[in-house]
């Protein structure tokens, strides 16, 4: 098993198996032109497997496949199938484009639940926030996935100026579909203009939901970054992850690796280290896995303290979201 030198024990990996996407998210793409990694800086299929399987061995119970958007890799579905035969509870985030081409695999492959980023239910605003005019085939899409009994989350990214405007429409969605709307406070990453006024918390989204709904904490599961809530006796429900306001770093059992096999042990965390290249070169990785683990600071990253307010985002040595994995 793998336990930092705070005690908390890592079984959770997720992986980014790509860092192209079909969508530019103010949020998540650096303004200018991103250069995506090239074919032969990326893990092959048959890499990501390699390194996962040592992962596992080292007690990782979990793994989630990230991008980019995941589902763009040609071999998507050679990585997805050679994943599902591990002992883990497999799942994905997706911007939802492509789920109506791999359903079948989905499935196939035993997941059952499925992350959809969807910032705007409002196809004008969606257009403009990613850039891309592809609502009405992301709401297909997860229209198709509750339909076909898989476990959906939508993940909203809470901007101040925004999401108030659309609480209510995702409220409105809990009330008809067993889906779980994730508001994401808004986090600093290279290139993404991140300012503190451009951050609306958890706290202040309850109070509003209060308003007009009866709004009930339900319990936390360990680990879990999310708090969640019952609004009025609605089939779905509503979710929080503060992490500007309200860290949740004491329990964290997450790692990372990126497309370019990069592990790091905290998403706000400069360090990486690269075990992809000490795979090419017939390695052993474990002890590169454990150094990693070892090396994570107690909270943050150890790069901002908890007031999102005092944060200077032009101080943080990080990489863009696009390159990390969501």
């Amino acid at each position: 098993m793998l336990y930092d030198s705070f005690g908390r024990i890592h079984n959770y990996l997720r992986i980014s198996v790509t860092d192209q996407c079909n969508f530019r998210c103010t949020y998540c793409m650096p303004e200018e032109e991103y250069a995506c990694a090239g074919k032969d800086e990326l893990m092959s299929a048959s890499e990501i497997t390699q390194i996962a399987t040592e992962f596992v061995k080292l007690g990782v119970n979990k793994i989630r496949l990230t991008g980019g958007e995941p589902m763009l890799r040609k071999d998507f579905s050679e990585i997805l199938d050679n994943l599902s035969q591990l002992p883990v509870e497999l799942t994905i985030t997706t911007n939802g484009v492509l789920v109506d081409k791999y359903l079948y695999l989905l499935k196939k492959s035993n997941i059952k639940t499925v992350n959809v980023s969807i910032d705007s239910l409002n196809e004008t605003e969606f257009e403009k926030l990613t850039g891309r005019n592809m609502f009405q085939r992301v709401w297909k899409n997860i229209q198709l996935l509750l339909e076909n009994q898989f476990e959906v989350k939508l993940n909203v990214v809470a901007m101040k100026g925004h999401v108030e405007l659309e609480l209510e429409n995702f409220i409105s969605l809990t009330r008809d579909y067993p889906v779980e709307v994730r508001f994401i406070e808004f986090m600093p990453f290279t290139g993404n203009h991140w300012e503190s006024d451009k951050v609306i918390t958890a706290y202040e989204l309850i109070e509003l939901a209060k308003l007009n709904h009866d709004v009930k904490p339900l319990e936390t599961p360990a680990h879990a970054t999310a708090k969640k809530y019952q609004i009025d006796n609605n089939q779905g429900r509503i979710a929080f992850i503060s992490t500007m306001s309200s860290h949740f770093c004491s329990d964290c059992n997450r790692m990372r690796l990126t497309a370019s096999g990069k592990i790091k042990n905290c998403l706000f965390g400069q360090d990486e280290i690269d075990i992809l290249s000490a795979i090419r070169n017939n390695l052993p990785i474990d002890l590169l896995i454990k150094e990693s683990v070892t090396r994570k600071h107690k909270a943050l990253g150890g790069q901002f303290s908890q007031d999102y307010k005092e944060i200077k985002a032009e101080a943080i040595i990080n990489s863009s979201m696009i390159a990390i994995g969501g």
